[in-house]
């Protein structure tokens, strides 16, 4: 099935502020589905592109926020205006996915296009909607076979403990959704950025049981680097745009006068862009009713460009190959049977823990790289296990 069967195509021109686009603005740069054009062949090799943009005009999920759908052209007539960094990119615009007959037309049709992308290695950066898509977005891993980590930047979570088996999915109960997802490939959630006063204690306590990740905006503040680790260990990243304060980012209903800056959102999408890992990501809950200057529309483009030019300053640098491009490090903690061995990237001063399977103490059996920060292994040298050590041993009993 041709994917072509989910987008309507667009029309560049709109887009432009001026008379026309300058020959390094992605709006001359980006390749397009536009109106009157073939749908882009994306299994060419010689055309293949390493990213593409996604619209989804979908808002029937997103709670208290209806106009979403209106985001992706908003964010367009920003993005298609900002100028491409010092490197050669392979980029697709495919259009906006309609909403369908009924929302889950709208997620079939998501993960259908999401699925048949990561295949092929190629990016798609969604631009939503509510974001109950990111439900649309996880469950295109189902077929990969294999376990998959979410990154989720979000002052809430999004869960529904109190009517779990029966509540329906919106952008207020996804979580519920993923979490109880038949077939279960989720190996771990992080949720950075959240605020506690809008988060119950229940669901806090949920995540410690479940060996869950999470952050909390306070701990981040100045120390924006805490959440690299967690956000490099994710296969993909949804973002809510009501992570970012209001001042910054009017343009959603449920904006809260607390959240992050505009520069630490656009970092935490660099770390996204520059993550070997990372497959897939969304930008969800822009509102442009509520962005009349386009502020927050500027933003997210901002946010986009960000993880663009994350992606083309990968440094594919997986643990051990070749080992010769890492430094190992060892330590033993008092009265503890493990010995906890960490490793140092020379292209990228990243640091990654090596963690053995739950009984596992041999040298013959299999290990979990986890990715960590420096601070980490200090931790470890002054006889203190790592958190994040203990919780990914946990999960992989």
């Amino acid at each position: 099935m041709s994917l072509s069967v989910f987008f309507s195509p667009i029309v560049v021109q709109e887009f432009a502020h001026g008379a026309t686009f300058y020959n390094s603005q992605f709006g001359q740069t980006i390749q397009t589905y536009e109106v009157g054009a073939q749908f882009p062949d994306l299994e060419d090799e010689d055309e293949k592109p390493n990213l593409v943009i996604i619209g989804v005009e979908e808002e029937r999920g997103s709670v208290n926020n209806a106009g979403t759908k209106k985001s992706p052209n908003a964010v367009r007539k920003h993005l298609y205006n900002l100028y491409q960094g010092d490197y050669t990119i392979r980029i697709t615009d495919l259009g906006n996915i309609k909403a369908g007959e009924t929302i889950q037309d709208t997620y079939f049709a998501l993960k259908t296009v999401v699925e048949e992308l990561v295949k092929q290695n190629i990016l798609p950066i969604i631009i939503g909607g509510g974001q109950d898509l990111t439900y649309a977005q996880y469950t295109a891993y189902e077929g990969l076979e294999q376990r998959v980590e979410v990154a989720v930047i979000d002052g809430r979570f999004d869960l529904d403990q109190d009517n779990a088996d029966t509540m329906g999915l919106t952008s207020q109960t996804y979580l519920n959704h993923i979490i109880l997802h038949q077939p279960d490939y989720l190996f771990n959630l992080s949720n950075l950025a959240f605020q506690t006063y809008l988060v119950s204690k229940e669901s806090i306590n949920m995540y410690d049981k479940l060996f869950f990740s999470m952050l909390r905006l306070g701990m981040m503040a100045g120390k924006l680097d805490q959440a690299e680790p967690l956000i490099r260990a994710a296969d993909m990243v949804s973002f809510d745009i009501g992570a970012i304060r209001a001042s910054e980012a009017p343009g959603n209903a449920n904006a809260n006068p607390n959240g992050l800056y505009g520069d630490e959102a656009c970092q935490l999408a660099r770390y996204a862009g520059m993550s070997d890992k990372c497959s897939s990501i969304g930008f969800y809950e822009l509102n442009p009713t509520f962005d009349p200057m386009g502020h927050t529309a500027s933003l997210v483009a901002q946010m986009i460009w960000c993880f663009i030019d994350g992606y083309y300053n990968r440094k594919n640098d997986a643990p051990l190959v070749p080992k010769s491009a890492y430094i190992i490090y060892r330590t033993t903690l008092e009265n503890d049977d493990y010995e906890l061995v960490f490793v140092k990237s020379k292209r990228s001063d990243r640091w990654w823990m090596q963690v053995p399977y739950f009984g596992s103490k041999s040298v013959n059996e299999r290990y979990y790289w986890v990715p960590c920060r420096y601070e980490d292994y200090q931790q470890a040298v002054g006889g203190d296990m790592p958190d994040i050590w203990w919780k990914t041993h946990q999960k992989l009993q």
